[in-house]
C-alpha cells in the first residue's frame, strides 16, 4: 500500500507510474485520496482541540470544587458536556473518513520502478536473458499430458473425478518426482543461506491484506466462508506474515526464508488448449523464498534471487528465458517482477515457472513491518519473493525436454532425490 504522505509528496510521479500500469481512473482516486487525507487531518486537528479543550475545563471544575465554588464548577461541566458531545461526533468523522481513504489506498497498486516500461499486457515484456539448448525431438515428439498418460505417472482424469479440472493425481514415478523437485529446491535454498519453514495453508483476512492478495478483485483465491479463511495462492502469504507488525533490528536483517507449500487458485476466466495439462491447476505445489531487506540493498538482493535462480535452472539443464515485466503485466504488489520461462518443445511455447519480485515498501506498509535504522527511527523494510520454483511446469519441462524413444530421462541433478534415472 502506498503511504499517503508519498502520495502527497509525490502526486506527478505516483500518476506516471500508475499509467504505465494503465491504472484506471488513477486521477481521478489520487485526488479522492488527497481530499480526504486532507479531511482527516483537519478533522483529526479539530478532535485534538475538543479533547485539550475539555481535559483543561475537568482540571478548572476539579479546583472550583477544591475551593468550594460549586456553582461555577457546575456550570463549567454544562460545557464539558458539550464538547464531550461535539468529541464524539468528531471520533466518529474521523473513523469513517479513516476507512474510506484505507479502502481508496487498497486499490492503487503499487509504482513501478523506473525500469520498468510501460505496456498494455505480456506480449510488451521485455526480454533481458536467455540460456540453455533447446533439444530437437523431431515430429514424434509428445506434449507433457501425453506423456503422463503414457507412463501413467499423472492422472487428470482421476483427479477431476475426485475434485474437478485442475487438480490432477500425481502416481508412482510422476510422484516421487514430483517430491525430488520439492526436496531439491528445498535444499538448495537451504544451501544458498534461506531457513525453512513449515506454514499453515489456510490464513485469515488480515493475512490476505497484508501481502496485497486481498480485497480479491478478481475472486481468484478459495474462500472457506464458515471459518472466513482463504486457502493460500501462493507461501509469499503465510511466509511474510511471520513477521507482520514486528519492529525489528537492523542487525537482524536481511531476513531470508524458504518454505514449500501447496498452492490453491481459482484461476476465473482460464480457458483453451494453453491451459492444458499442466499448464495451469487450481492446486499445485511451490517452493517460495522470501527476503526482508534495508532499502538500500533491496535490488542487490533482487539481482542475487535472479542469479540463485538461473543456477536451479542450469543445474536441472533446461532451457529458459528471463523477461523484465512492463507496468501492464507487473503483479499488484510489485515495483520490479522478473519471469522466467522455459521452452516446452512439444507445445513450442514459453511456459512461465519463476518469477522474482521487489515489493519495495508496499508490502511492509500493509504489514506494519519496520526496522531501526542507523538513526535509530523507524523505518518501513523492503520485502522481496521468488518463486524457486513452481513444480508442475518444471515437471512439465521436464518431461518434454527429456523425452527419448526408449523413455523419459531424469535430470542428472535429480537422480540422487528420484532413486531413478528414468521412466519408462
Amino acid at each position: 500500500m502506498l503511504q499517503v504522505q508519498f502520495i502527497r509528496d509525490n502526486k506527478t510521479v505516483v500518476l506516471e507510474g500508475l499509467a504505465k500500469r494503465n491504472f484506471a481512473n488513477a486521477e481521478a482516486i489520487i485526488n479522492d485520496v488527497l481530499e480526504f487525507d486532507e479531511t482527516r487531518r483537519s478533522t483529526q486537528v479539530s478532535l485534538d482541540n475538543v479533547l485539550a479543550d475539555s481535559n483543561k475545563l475537568s482540571k478548572e471544575i476539579g479546583l472550583l470544587f477544591k475551593s468550594g465554588e460549586a456553582q461555577k464548577a457546575n456550570l463549567l461541566k454544562e460545557k464539558t458536556s458539550q464538547l464531550k458531545e461535539n468529541g464524539k461526533e468528531l471520533t466518529e468523522k474521523l473513523n469513517e473518513i479513516t476507512i474510506k481513504l484505507q479502502d481508496l489506498l487498497y486499490q492503487i497498486p503499487n509504482i513501478p520502478h523506473a525500469s520498468v516500461v510501460a505496456g498494455n499486457s505480456e506480449d510488451d515484456n521485455e526480454e533481458v536473458f536467455k540460456e540453455g539448448i533447446i533439444p530437437d525431438l523431431g515430429d514424434k515428439a509428445l506434449p507433457h499430458w501425453e506423456l503422463a498418460k503414457k507412463y501413467d505417472i499423472i492422472d487428470f482424469d482421476l483427479g477431476a473425478k475426485i475434485s474437478g479440472a485442475g487438480f490432477p493425481v500425481y502416481k508412482g514415478k510422476g510422484a516421487r518426482l514430483q517430491r525430488a523437485l520439492i526436496n531439491y529446491f528445498l535444499d538448495k535454498n537451504i544451501a544458498a543461506g534461506y531457513k525453512e519453514v513449515q506454514v499453515p495453508h489456510l490464513v485469515n483476512e488480515a493475512s490476505g491484506i497484508g501481502t496485497g492478495q486481498l480485497p480479491d478483485k478478481e475472486g481468484q483465491m478459495y474462500h472457506v466462508t464458515a471459518d472466513d479463511l482463504y486457502l493460500i495462492p501462493t507461501g509469499e502469504v503465510p511466509v511474510m506474515n511471520l513477521y507482520r507488525g514486528s519492529l525489528v533490528k537492523a542487525t537482524d536483517l536481511p531476513i531470508t526464508v524458504t518454505a514449500y507449500t501447496p498452492c490453491f487458485r481459482r484461476e476465473a476466466g482460464s480457458y483453451g488448449a494453453h491451459v492444458r495439462g499442466l499448464n495451469r491447476l487450481h492446486q499445485f505445489d511451490k517452493v517460495e523464498i522470501i527476503r526482508v531487506e534495508q532499502p538500500e540493498n533491496s535490488y542487490d538482493a533482487l539481482h542475487g534471487m535472479v542469479e540463485h535462480i538461473k543456477d536451479i535452472l542450469r543445474e536441472l539443464k533446461l532451457p529458459y528465458r528471463i523477461l523484465r515485466l512492463c507496468g501492464g503485466d507487473t503483479g499488484f504488489t510489485a515495483a520490479l517482477t522478473f519471469d522466467f520461462e522455459l521452452y516446452s518443445t512439444a507445445q513450442e511455447r514459453w511456459l512461465e515457472i519463476s518469477s522474482a519480485s521487489n515489493c519495495e515498501t508496499f508490502q511492509a506498509n500493509r504489514l506494519k513491518l519496520r526496522y531501526k535504522n542507523s538513526e535509530g527511527k523507524n523505518q518501513l523494510v523492503h520485502t522481496l519473493n521468488g518463486s524457486s520454483l513452481a513444480i508442475p511446469r518444471v515437471m512439465a519441462g521436464i518431461l518434454e525436454n527429456y523425452q527419448t524413444e526408449d523413455g523419459i530421462k531424469i535430470p542428472e541433478v535429480l537422480v540422487p532425490y528420484c532413486g531413478f534415472d528414468m521412466i519408462n
